[in-house]
């Protein structure tokens, strides 16, 4: 089995679905000869020619506008926003075209398309370029939003959209591109090619949707996370010795609500890590979900550990960060409730 980074995963994710189905397209800002800016297209247009994989003119809107009408006469294009910063103006195609038309048209017409797009902080890319918007998608039905947080899972996750006959928003935590981040700056980076998920099946397999993963098995806390947040809670963990359960929801929407569930109702405890902020943020739908249907279970409020409600500083980005130490606190804080 080969070894891949996730930026060789998803660029063998998307080979794969070109090889297989001539209707699956690619292209965004600067994916075709330059391979996009973080090379996860390198050599697709080589490979496949510049009608299936070409580049685009800096118009958001125009990329996903132009990716629904492809999409609803049968195309698959997977299109790249070259961060996630960016997709804003798109938002328009997004919420109102792309998420609607499987019901407007009572199912005559769907939208099977896919836009990627790297998302989070951790590489000093300030207030432009290290934005979390997943609850923005989460938001709107009719659409669906994955965030992997390894390799493997990175290439069965984008296959499985760009199968999926519904529009899929893709977000890549680009702190994971070249290995897992556990929150910790100041250390060495452990490349993929010395993690297990950094093992990778060349050919065609699929991670489903709607079904999390269990990272970390534990009797004490359940930690609800995505994307670099796994690797922060499993380091916070071992530094605080808390026996957590951490469960990697893979995907947003559809949400495995039966693993959620039955880990909190296992250990009675639950805190929720993401990197967005923390007002309407998604660990706010989590809590809610976990107090609906986990109340009494529940030994002792559920606690999130967020980014904070300003834009991603760049001079200050650690403190916005929640890294280890701040996921552990609230490990600690969780159990000490009585």
């Amino acid at each position: 089995m080969a070894r891949m980074t996730m930026i060789q995963s998803i660029r063998s994710a998307m080979d794969v679905a070109m090889g297989r189905d001539d209707n699956v397209v690619v292209f965004g800002e600067d994916v075709g000869f330059f391979g996009g800016v973080f090379r996860c297209t390198q050599g697709l247009q080589e490979k496949y020619g510049p009608q299936r994989c070409f580049d685009a003119p800096i118009s958001e809107s125009g990329i996903i506008g132009a990716a629904v009408g492809m999409a609803a006469y049968g195309i698959r294009p997977c299109v790249e926003i070259q961060f996630a910063d960016y997709v804003y103006p798109g938002f328009d195609q997004i919420a109102s075209e792309a998420a609607r038309i499987r019901y407007r048209s009572n199912n005559d017409f769907t939208v099977p398309m896919v836009v990627r797009m790297p998302t989070g902080g951790g590489i000093f890319g300030g207030q432009t370029h290290s934005q979390s918007p997943e609850a923005l998608f989460a938001h709107i039905s009719g659409i669906k939003t994955v965030i992997p947080s390894n390799p493997y899972d990175a290439k069965g996750l984008l296959i499985a959209s760009i199968e999926d006959d519904d529009p899929v928003m893709f977000l890549e935590p680009k702190r994971l591109y070249n290995g897992p981040f556990d929150g910790h700056h100041d250390r060495p980076v452990t490349p993929w090619s010395k993690h297990e998920l950094g093992e990778v099946p060349e050919g065609h397999y699929t991670v489903p949707l709607g079904k999390a993963a269990v990272r970390r098995e534990g009797a004490d806390v359940t930690v609800l996370v995505y994307g670099t947040m796994v690797y922060v809670a499993e380091a916070a963990a071992e530094e605080t010795g808390v026996d957590a359960e951490i469960i990697d929801l893979r995907t947003l929407l559809p949400l495995d609500m039966e693993a959620i569930e039955e880990s909190v109702k296992k250990t009675g405890r639950c805190v929720i890590v993401h990197e967005a902020t923390r007002t309407c943020g998604y660990g706010a739908e989590l809590a809610a979900i976990v107090a609906e249907n986990c109340f009494y279970h529940l030994e002792a409020p559920v606690i999130r550990v967020t980014g904070y409600d300003t834009p991603y500083p760049h001079a200050h980005e650690w403190d916005y960060f929640p890294g280890p130490k701040r996921v552990g606190d609230a490990l600690k804080k969780v159990m000490e409730a009585v």
